[in-house]
């Protein structure tokens, strides 16, 4: 069996850590299984350097603030290789440049455009373990570029699939997947198998577990993910394709996030890209629009009203101001104490109901709804922060969360 393993900071964090770490690769190798590593910078590294950075400039350049954080990477696998070297195994550390990962030109954003990982996995057949920096690439010009926060877990999928691994198994704090945020509602439990559409969406609503373009990447190639602790070596949550032969969960899970800003822009002209006139700049500036409302046009005047991350809601103020004023719109609103709580599953497909349900759940427990969006597998609403703990009780109880065993 060939598997990559993704260690997150913690995992890493100490050099208790990393020869715990060590333990885990080695006790697969005892397995016969043939290994790749990659790992992310010692526990809170990363922000350590960009403050230093900060401290010599407001704004370092971010060439350079690339070149500097990707060096956290590089301290984690070489310390690791070192540990594995020290247990008589052939270990070797390598940059992302090393590995084959080609990227864009975009620092500290950048995109994977491929992974050139034939002599890595030419090691790997021999039993040798190469230790690979996640977060972390080379552009066109030889550039170091850095893929953003989380980037990692990215990294560990796409050298997975570039090696034609079994499965890419993501080391981090916690055991996997639960149908809701356990320090929230005690009775949550631990989803056994996931699929990749459910996943991504618990990942976009703010579950921290995995990072949304890591999940889109090993859903477009099929390769599984299975999340599990460093800590407990007990079996995680496998995310996978779904298994159409397996009967499904009403909902698999209740995810919610307070990271949430509700922006309201009154008496707007209802034409023909009006639209596309406010969301334009929002776009430019790198924003991204989640919910989306749109009032029934009266007297040719329409109200847009839409969400953003909270920690862009001053910039979209402003945006939003200098708009008011070149459409003559009425007024402009917002509201930055708004979450959503989403209710998420696969089954939606074959139970019927499931938003009605959720909303006189919700109404019962006077909990005002703000705003809707759905998908096939997914309804979300927005409400007051506020109300967030209580919505989700409610709604892990009322969906039988509570009592079900997730073996699915």
């Amino acid at each position: 069996m060939r598997i990559v393993q993704k260690f997150g900071g913690t995992s890493v964090g100490s050099l208790e850590r990393i020869r715990s770490t060590a333990d885990i690769v080695q006790g697969e190798l005892l397995r016969g299984n043939e290994v790749a590593v990659v790992v992310s910078a010692m526990s809170g590294e990363t922000n350590r350097l960009i403050s230093l950075a900060k401290e010599v400039s407001d704004a370092p350049a971010e060439r350079e603030l690339d070149a500097m954080v990707a060096t956290g990477e590089q301290v984690s696998a070489a310390l690791l290789a070192i540990e594995l070297q020290k247990r008589g195994i052939s270990a070797y550390s390598f940059n992302g440049a090393q590995a084959g990962f080609k990227t864009d030109g975009k620092y500290v954003r950048a995109r994977i455009r491929g992974v050139e990982a034939d002599h890595l996995t030419e090691r790997m057949k021999a039993f040798e373990v190469p230790v690979v920096t996640g977060f972390q690439g080379v552009d066109d010009s030889g550039n170091i570029t850095t893929l953003g926060r989380g980037g990692s877990d990215t990294s560990a999928v796409a050298l997975a699939i570039a090696v034609q691994a079994d499965v890419c198994d993501i080391y981090t704090d916690v055991d996997g997947v639960y149908t809701t945020d356990p320090r929230i509602v005690a009775k949550a439990s631990k989803i056994d198998q996931i699929s990749y559409e459910e996943m991504l969406e618990f990942a976009s609503l703010g579950a921290k577990v995995l990072q949304t373009r890591s999940v889109e990447l090993a859903m477009r190639y099929q390769m599984p993910i299975h999340l599990r602790s460093s800590f407990d070596l007990v079996a995680g949550t496998m995310v996978s394709k779904e298994d159409e032969a397996m009967e499904r969960a009403e909902i698999s899970g209740v995810a919610y996030n307070r990271d949430e800003a509700k922006i309201t822009i009154v008496g707007i002209p209802d034409h023909p890209g009006i639209a596309a006139t406010v969301f334009g700049p929002v776009a430019e500036a790198g924003i991204n629009v989640d919910v989306i409302v749109q009032n029934v046009s009266e007297d040719g005047q329409t109200d847009l009203t839409f969400t953003v991350p909270r920690s862009d809601y001053r910039k979209t103020m402003e945006i939003m101001s200098k708009l008011r004023d070149s459409l003559h719109a009425r007024d402009l609103k917002g509201d930055d104490s708004v979450a959503k709580v989403s209710v998420i599953g696969v089954g939606m497909r074959s139970h019927a109901g499931v938003a009605q349900k959720m909303f006189r759940v919700l109404a019962d427990e006077r909990v005002n709804i703000q705003m809707i969006t759905t998908s096939e597998i997914k309804v979300t609403v927005v409400v007051d922060e506020k109300y967030v703990e209580l919505a989700v009780r409610a709604l892990h109880s009322a969906f039988g969360l509570d009592r079900v065993e997730q073996s699915r």
